[in-house]
This record gives structure tokens, C-alpha cells and sequence, in this order.
């Protein structure tokens, strides 16, 4: 009996060594984000990447007290980026879905977005539902929630798919699409600028969570828990002490959490 008891103690002891020595100590967290999705992460006249998550993402290492380094990756590679350790976690506005969570863990929201229909102003699109939608050629980013809601709502729709949000708004504003379909904050950016005047807004909020989740969280690897509790940590700590309020004011003069 003693003999049994000594080895329990002994594989314990093991375990407890084996666990310290897998744990690892942060000292660099790699950012991956895409650098191709205004006013969230993009590159600036100078090569710099700039948006709301990369701001959040330098605040969150802030209080994690990490140095950030920041990988920019094409949206369609970003999380076979992250399981091949390209980099270690990605602040690039992903929302957390059911079918991401297969393949990845997340942490809480960070903010909250919900998909719209963008259309030309002298459009004649009145219903946005697939029925409504029938005939018309409706473009989306490729690789994103917006697209998987297209391709599986509306089957009597042509969909074109683009590597970057950049690239619909192009072809929506030059007439080449009835309408678009992308987060609500991201097109209310475009339709800001010079060539988003073309178009409005068509049709409710879409919210469905099968879709699109339950807003944007920062994605990690299955196994890195550890880095998941300290950005989870870290997030509570900036949305107490006002400066994720700061941010969230400079990009937009609403609450997106």
C-alpha cells in the first residue's frame, strides 16, 4: 500500500513538473491581423497598420504587459496562419461562429456588429429577403460570414465573392453589383468617404447568430488557455478604466461593445 501510495505521489509530482514546464511565460504575443478591412485594421499612406483592433490589440498587451508584434495575413490563410503558429492570436474582427470554434478557441466579444445590404442609391431593391433578391448579383468578401449567409440563403442570387471588402465596394460603386452584404460599422465607414456616396443602406439589421455569431472575438489557438484567461483579463480591465471607451471614440460616435 505504502509502495502504491509513494507512486501516486511520485506521477503527481510528475504531472505537476510536466505542466509547469509545458506553461509558457509571454513575453511577445504575434498579432495576426489582415490590414484590408477599414476602419478595423488597414495599412496607412506610410506602410503602418492602423483601425480599431490594432489599437485594441496594443491596449490589451498594455495591460498584459507583452510586447506586440504584428503579422499581417490575407483573410482567406488567417486562421491556418494561427494553427501553423504564424503568429499567436487574431485581433482582426472575427466573429465568433459555431463553425470557427471547430478549429479555434476565442475570447469573450470585443465588440458587436450587425451584418446590412448596401445598394445604389437609385436602386429598386425594396425586399432584401432571398425571394426579393432573386436575379440580382449580390458580392461579399470570400472567407467571411457574410459570404456562408449568402451562399446558403440565397440560392436564386448570383454571388460574387472578392479577397477583400475593398474590392466589393470597388465593384459596387463602379455598378457591377445590385448590392453588397458586410458588417454594418465597415460600410458605415465607406459610406463616408468620396465613393461610398454612390450608395445607402437597404433593409434591416441582420442578426441571425447562426451566421454571425455573437459579435467579434480575438481567436487563439485550442491549447494557448493561457493566453486566452490574460486577453480575457486584459479586455475587463481596459472596458473598466475608460480606455477602450477612448478608443471605441475615436473610430465611431457610438458604442460598438
Amino acid at each position: 500500500m505504502k509502495k502504491l501510495r509513494t507512486l501516486a505521489v511520485s506521477l503527481v509530482a510528475l504531472g505537476v513538473m510536466a505542466g509547469a514546464a509545458l506553461a509558457k511565460e509571454w513575453k511577445v504575443v504575434r498579432i495576426g491581423t489582415e490590414g484590408a478591412y477599414p476602419p478595423f485594421n488597414y495599412f496607412d499612406s506610410s506602410g503602418k497598420l492602423q483601425g480599431f483592433d490594432i489599437d485594441i490589440a496594443k491596449a490589451l498587451c498594455d495591460k498584459m504587459k507583452v510586447k506586440c508584434v504584428f503579422v499581417a495575413q490575407d483573410w482567406d490563410g488567417i486562421i491556418p496562419g494561427l494553427l501553423a503558429k504564424k503568429y499567436d492570436a487574431i485581433v482582426a474582427s472575427m466573429s465568433i461562429t459555431e463553425e470557427r470554434k471547430k478549429k479555434v478557441d476565442f475570447t469573450d466579444p470585443y465588440y458587436r456588429s450587425p451584418a446590412i445590404f448596401v445598394a445604389p442609391k437609385n436602386t429598386d431593391i425594396t425586399d432584401v429577403s432571398p425571394k426579393g433578391m432573386k436575379g440580382k448579383v449580390i458580392g461579399a468578401q470570400s472567407s467571411t460570414i457574410h459570404a456562408n449567409y449568402l451562399e446558403d440563403n440565397y440560392k436564386d442570387s448570383t454571388i460574387k465573392l472578392y479577397k477583400t471588402q475593398d474590392e466589393v465596394n470597388a465593384d459596387l460603386a463602379a455598378g457591377r453589383l445590385d448590392a453588397a452584404l458586410a458588417d454594418k460599422l465597415v460600410l458605415f465607414e465607406w459610406l463616408k468617404t468620396k465613393d461610398g456616396q454612390c450608395c445607402k443602406f437597404i433593409g434591416p439589421d441582420i442578426k441571425d447568430p447562426k451566421w454571425f455569431g455573437i459579435g467579434a472575438g480575438i481567436a487563439v489557438r485550442k491549447e494557448d488557455q493561457d493566453l486566452k484567461q490574460m486577453l480575457n483579463k486584459a479586455l475587463k480591465e481596459i472596458l473598466a478604466d475608460g480606455t477602450y471607451a477612448k478608443i471605441n471614440k475615436k473610430y465611431f460616435p457610438f458604442s460598438i461593445y
